[in-house]
């Protein structure tokens, strides 16, 4: 046997080794993105059940005469932009997250004074169909939490994929790069003043 057949062939199956790895992290992190993109996707629908459910909530409320128009008016722009605010899943930054996220935020602001107001209407808190809307719209909020959870399992799984060592160099030559998470609102680890007065 020729000397120069032996490293030839180390060097050859060195290669396909390589090969083989490059083309498995490709591949994995190809699937991780893709998982989060869905993630996302899903954390889009849940929103987009609720502005469904907001829009019927109005419908409700306008039939009430006397209702304050200014708050339904509130809901009715946050909803607009909450709507038109949207983000491609193919380049998820996370300024485009935080805008998203600011719009989302003040919609539930804007929903949250309408629910309160309407403790002044007894009218519209025994009517039946107020109050399932209302209950769909408290079932939706759990599931907008859920997926918001999912979609940061999903987005944890393929950022540590592609920037652990030595994966962190192919993410490079592959173009991948870290997504952005879903966060608290700013605010949301300082707990609520609470008053009971009972006077």
């Amino acid at each position: 046997m020729k000397k120069w057949l032996i490293p030839l062939i180390i060097v050859v199956v060195i290669a396909f080794g390589l090969y083989q790895w490059a083309v498995g992290f490709n591949n994995t992190a190809v699937e991780y993105e893709a998982d989060a993109k869905t993630a996302w996707a899903n954390v889009e629908s849940t929103y987009q059940r609720r502005n469904d459910l907001i829009g019927n909530l109005v419908k409700t409320v306008q039939g009430a005469a006397d209702f304050e128009r200014g708050t339904l008016t509130d809901v009715i722009e946050a909803r607009a932009k909450a709507t038109s605010t949207t983000i491609d899943a193919n380049n998820l930054t996370a300024a485009q997250l935080a805008e998203f996220q600011q719009a989302q935020t003040g919609l539930s602001s804007a929903l949250s004074r309408l629910l309160v107001t309407v403790e002044r209407y007894p009218e519209l808190k025994a009517n039946q169909n107020f109050l399932e809307l209302q209950s769909q719209l408290e079932g939706t909020e759990n599931r907008i939490n859920v997926a918001r959870d999912r979609y940061n399992e999903k987005v944890n799984i393929y950022d540590i994929h592609t920037t652990k060592f030595p994966g962190k160099i192919l993410a490079g030559w592959f173009g991948f790069e870290e997504m952005p998470r879903y966060q608290a609102d700013p605010g949301a680890e300082n707990a609520p003043d609470v008053n009971f007065d009972f006077d």
